[in-house]
């Protein structure tokens, strides 16, 4: 029989036949994708044709189509809905993927086409995006190691192999982790939950196969339970589980992992001739070197761990009014904090969340691309990869622009977190292919769904990124949507969240759960004011995060990164009662993969950006106005990675900001 994944999909817009894979397939089509694609680049290298953009970068273009199809598909299940079959394929896929990259950029006749190609450049009359293209190629090989050889490119080979395998293992220890750790609670040690923290855990319960209710390591459950529950020994019980995530001993421990992969690292980037990991990484970046990414985040510590002092007093204070003396503890800051924003703006995270339904909030985020960029959503009914799943298609005056799929719902079987992937994105060569986008989140289940609002802010985020995918209009796959550099990819994503924070929008949209009457106005006069409650917290946890990850790269590598990571906090003066908002075994950011390793900063990189971006909004006719919409599409969202960052912005704004916006957005400094 032919496999599923390999045949033509008889679908609507070619969306993958869900209902017709099984486990099984995976293997053998990949087996099949891999050896097409070596016959492919064969094919490339090995052309007696004197070498041409188009016989060279356009046929690596165009290579690997059914590669791209089989890990498309794989990888959104494997990261959404894993099973112990879907982890042994990744833990075999992982060094098998990596070597067969590994392979063709050490492909000697296949860099010397490309060589000549990018050699020839000046003569050849090629497009803006042509030449973006084929820099980015050869930049890519070279940094690959393609002019290593010998010892140095054999062992190349291994440290990306080896890499590749160590961070299958840290995320799948992570998964377990979070999978595998539940805390029953009896219906005494409910007292005091908003009723909308009890239904989860009960459902969360149900999904366990429990007694009764319980608290799970979901940031959804979690975070809630933290905030409300009175039982200080059940927070600290519960905080606790959540920051020893990987790091438990056994089989799941992820420290060992963490020194090896910063080892290896360091070793990739000294056979490149980069006297650091961190240096090699952000050469590519807006940021460029690893002192400017630094000067960045001191800029922010500085006055945000002011304010997080300051705040740590008054909530010290707190407790100790309730008889509790000693000092203010991480899992105590939730519950203090949570009871001061409601004294202080009077705002209840119970009354607040029935006016933020999960489906109220997508159709906000989709009436806001409506009003900004002309799409259009209507509900598919198509098989996809789970029952949680839902798929609407996208067009604008009439025609076709991408399906999106929402994931929206936490399980076992999903990783921690909230991502936006493209199972397949927008191109125009070899074929024109409108994007197939996915948002998946990890929201609490409930009938109906209630989001906090940090939770909304995250839906907006993620959507920010499927824009960015769907709203792509270029001709080559490789600078196609999210295609670009690191700290410039939240932009569109952190941007898109300051709509959910137009009046108009909330006061539309923001509708009780049982009453369907719009969120009262003082209501949303306190929301809105308590935007900016507790960001001293937020952002100290967040610096410190990008700080420890800059630390471990910037430099020789660490032989012990739990010791370096203190080391780091005490230099800070990182306050007692606040911890990293990812300690080191369980950062998948930077151990899962090479993504955000020297990278998580791009976050606040890209802040600095989005505060001075909705300020052009503000300036100009308000957050709807047409022209700064069409602009912001014109020179971000449509472009990709066709042309520099940098280049991309200052076409936006025509100027770079500073880091005065982001501290007035953030309320750390006055307004």
């Amino acid at each position: 029989m032919t496999n599923p994944i390999l045949a033509d999909w008889q679908t609507p817009f070619d969306i993958a036949p869900f209902d017709r894979i099984a486990d099984s397939d995976f293997a053998p089509a990949l087996e099949v994708a891999l050896a097409e694609h070596r016959a492919e680049i064969a094919a490339i290298a090995d052309s007696p044709e004197a070498p041409t953009f188009a016989n060279v970068i356009e046929a690596l273009e165009a290579a690997g189509g059914a590669l791209d199809r089989v890990l498309g598909v794989f990888f959104t299940v494997a990261g959404a809905d894993s099973n112990p079959a879907r982890e042994e394929l990744q833990r075999a896929f992982s060094p098998q993927l990596a070597a067969h990259f590994s392979e063709i950029s050490a492909n000697k006749a296949l860099f010397a086409r490309v060589a000549a190609v990018w050699e020839a450049r000046a003569d050849l009359e090629l497009s803006d995006e042509q030449q973006r293209v084929l820099m980015l190629t050869h930049r890519g090989f070279v940094r690959a190691g393609a002019a290593l050889s010998g010892e140095a490119e054999a062992r190349m080979k291994e440290i990306k192999a080896r890499l590749a395998v160590l961070g299958t293992e840290f995320t799948q220890n992570l998964l377990a982790d979070e999978r595998d750790w539940f805390m029953d609670l009896s219906e005494d040690d409910l007292e005091g939950l908003p009723d909308f923290v009890t239904a989860a855990a009960r459902a969360a319960g149900q999904e366990k196969e429990a007694a009764g209710p319980v608290v799970t390591l979901s940031r959804s459950l979690i975070v809630p339970f933290l905030q409300f529950s009175p039982r200080r020994d059940l927070r600290e019980r519960a905080y606790r589980a959540w920051v020893a995530r990987g790091a438990n001993g056994g089989k799941t421990d992820n420290r060992a992992i963490a020194t090896e992969t910063l080892t290896l690292r360091q070793e990739r980037a000294a056979l490149l001739g980069y006297d650091s990991f961190a240096a090699y990484k952000l050469e590519t970046e807006m940021a460029r070197s690893p002192d400017r990414v630094r000067d960045l985040l001191m800029q922010v510590w500085a006055p945000a761990r002011a304010r997080a002092e300051a705040d740590a007093e008054v909530l010290t204070a707190m407790m100790q009014e309730d008889g509790i003396n000693g000092p203010l503890e991480p899992w105590d800051w939730h519950y203090y904090a949570a009871r001061r924003r409601k004294a202080e703006h009077d705002l209840d995270e119970a009354a607040l969340k029935p006016y933020l339904q999960l489906d109220r909030m997508i159709e906000a985020s989709f009436a806001c691309a409506n009003r900004l960029f002309g799409l259009e959503f209507r509900p598919l009914d198509i098989a996809l990869y789970h029952p949680d799943c839902r798929a609407w298609e996208v067009t604008r005056d009439g025609r076709h622009v991408a399906v999106f799929i929402g994931d929206y719902f936490a399980r076992g079987s999903k990783r921690s977190g909230a991502w936006c992937s493209a199972m397949r994105a927008q191109a125009k060569f070899p074929r024109t292919q409108a994007p197939v986008v996915i948002n998946v989140c990890n929201f609490a289940k409930g009938d109906p769904a209630l989001l906090s609002y940090d939770d909304a802010r995250t839906l907006f985020h993620e959507f920010g990124h499927a824009l960015h995918q769907m709203l792509s209009d270029v001709t080559y796959e490789s600078v196609s949507g999210t295609s670009v550099a690191r700290d410039f990819v939240e932009l569109p994503s952190q941007l898109y969240e300051h709509w959910l924070e137009v009046p108009e929008v909330l006061a539309e949209f923001a509708t009780h759960a049982e009453t369907g009457a719009p969120m009262p106005a003082e209501m949303l006069e306190k929301v809105l004011g308590a935007a900016n409650f507790d960001q001293g917290f937020q952002t100290v946890e967040y610096v410190a995060s990008a700080l420890v990850d800059l630390a471990f790269h910037d430099g020789p590598a660490p032989s012990d990164p739990m010791a370096k990571q203190a080391e780091v906090l005490a230099e800070l003066g990182m306050p007692h009662a606040i911890g990293m908002r990812h300690a080191t075994p369980h950062f998948a950011h930077v151990f899962a993969g090479d993504g955000y390793s020297s990278g998580y900063y791009s976050y606040m990189w890209s802040e600095v950006m989005d505060a001075d971006a909705f300020a052009a909004f503000e300036e100009a006719g308000g957050a709807f106005d047409p022209d700064r919409a069409e602009a912001l599409e014109r020179h971000i969202l449509s472009t990709g990675g066709s042309r520099d960052a940098e280049d991309l912005y200052l076409a936006f704004r025509g100027r770079l900001p500073g880091v005065e916006a982001l501290l007035k957005g953030r309320g750390l400094i006055a307004a």
